[in-house]
């Protein structure tokens, strides 16, 4: 655990600490926020395409190799990043940024099904999952530090010292993965199944692309090519022997697409209120963004703390309880929400958003356990690369909504109309794990 926390905490604190430093870079560079947006937008895109590609890699190559190649990688780039001569090349050095980083979590499950066997070890997951909340919640804190004390630049030079402890110690303490790939280099092309890599980039990337671009109307073009890439996508790998994404197990065993759905929903639910309830806070409620920081912290922090607790759950009880508390807990808090106005003292705003929190923990990890079951042994990486990639997609939707609702301000009736949404979404979550069937608890 020691080896693989460093790096997994990595994506979470990139994509966080970057809002604090658009300003300086905007005032550096000469550009305009449009431009400067393209940092966090290609970070994000980015991620979303290369989850299950790193994922694919650690199971086909090894996951310490991948897992301490992410890590050089995002090494490398963040030393280098600070030198960029322009803006341009400074969102270049965000996409391999990216990339490294959807490195960590797809290739710990892959060392986790190595090394630690007999089932969802889901205290190591537990404090991966902590690590990584804490590192969105502490993230805009720690961006602004850094900004304030060395510019901008030292968003990026922070991460050095952590991949290079990162790398010593997977190094040092990560069991040696053997590769499953061919040892011939053709013959580890073909296992990779690199049309089948290209027509899924191709579909999502089109497809986030859509979703990113919507605020400023629907782009027909992206969403057609992303339709017609799933569509080959579909195609090649129902006709490989060796499939990136092995479709025909998903449709023999539904598991794992329940999963990844559930995954979507959730955060959607959870992002419309990570993203929407601060905006609303300063608009709506008048609070100044200190202020508004602080009573969004239980959001992060209670699930962080909750974890421990609900990973002894799972060991007891199985995911079906634990989902169902989770995506019960979501709809409860989301029905709060639309009692909230201008008038809500600050104290029952606070509590409010620790209620949002609190299913955080168990839906993250109750999702991680069932989807860590449903992978196969070969396929672990890839998986755990996907399930990220739909979060992906969910926090991404909960933007899009979050920018509709609030188009003509922060008030009151778009926070109403974002909670019904989040209670609409979390109707179906409850239903879902009230059917779920999971493994029995242990006797």
């Amino acid at each position: 655990m020691a080896a693989v926390v460093p790096g997994t905490l990595l994506n979470a604190l990139n994509s966080s600490m970057i809002v604090l430093a658009l300003v300086p870079i905007e005032r550096d560079y000469g550009v305009g926020l449009a431009a400067a947006s393209w940092l966090i937008s290609a970070f994000y895109l980015a991620a979303t395409v290369c989850m299950p590609l790193m994922g694919r890699l650690a199971d086909r190559f090894g996951a310490r190799r991948v897992f301490v190649s992410g890590l050089a990688l995002v090494c490398a780039t963040s030393a280098l990043a600070p030198l960029a001569p322009d803006i341009g090349w400074l969102v270049a050095a965000r996409v391999l940024l990216a990339a490294g980083t959807s490195v960590a979590f797809p290739a710990a499950m892959a060392v986790f099904r190595a090394a630690l066997p007999g089932g969802p070890p889901q205290g190591a997951m537990a404090l991966v999952g902590a690590a990584n909340s804490s590192a969105a919640a502490f993230g805009p804190v720690l961006g602004g530090l850094l900004v304030q004390a060395w510019g901008w630049q030292a968003i990026w030079l922070v991460n050095v010292p952590v991949t290079v402890l990162g790398m010593v110690l997977a190094l040092v303490l990560l069991p040696p993965v053997p590769p499953r790939a061919p040892a011939s280099v053709r013959g580890a092309l073909a296992d990779l199944d690199l049309p089948g890599i290209a027509a899924y980039a191709a579909a999502a990337g089109c497809l986030v692309a859509f979703l990113l671009g919507l605020s400023d109307g629907p782009s027909r073009v992206l969403l057609g090519i992303a339709a017609a890439a799933g569509a080959l996508l579909v195609l090649r790998e129902t006709r490989t022997g060796t499939p990136f994404l092995d479709l025909r197990a998903m449709a023999a065993d539904r598991r794992l697409p329940l999963v990844f759905a559930q995954n979507t929903a959730v955060a959607v639910v959870f992002y419309l209120s990570f993203i929407g309830v601060p905006q609303w806070l300063q608009g709506g409620r008048g609070l100044d963004p200190a202020a508004a920081g602080l009573v969004m912290l239980p959001l992060t922090g209670v699930s962080a703390l909750l974890l421990p607790l609900v990973a002894r759950g799972l060991r007891r009880f199985g995911e079906r309880p634990v989902l169902l508390a989770g995506s019960t807990l979501l709809l409860c808090g989301s029905g709060s929400l639309l009692l909230v106005g201008a008038d809500t003292p600050v104290w029952a705003l606070a509590a409010l958003t620790a209620l949002l929190g609190l299913p955080n923990a168990f839906n993250n990890l109750g999702l991680q356990s069932a989807m860590y079951r449903a992978a196969p042994d070969d396929r672990i990486g890839v998986v755990s690369g996907l399930f990220q990639t739909f979060r992906f997609f969910g926090s991404i939707t909960a933007a899009v909504v979050v920018g509709s609702v609030f188009a003509d301000g922060a008030d009151d009736a778009g926070l109403h109309t974002a909670a019904a949404v989040m209670a609409a979404v979390s109707v179906p979550l409850v239903l879902a794990g009230a059917v779920r069937r999971g493994r029995p608890a242990p006797a």
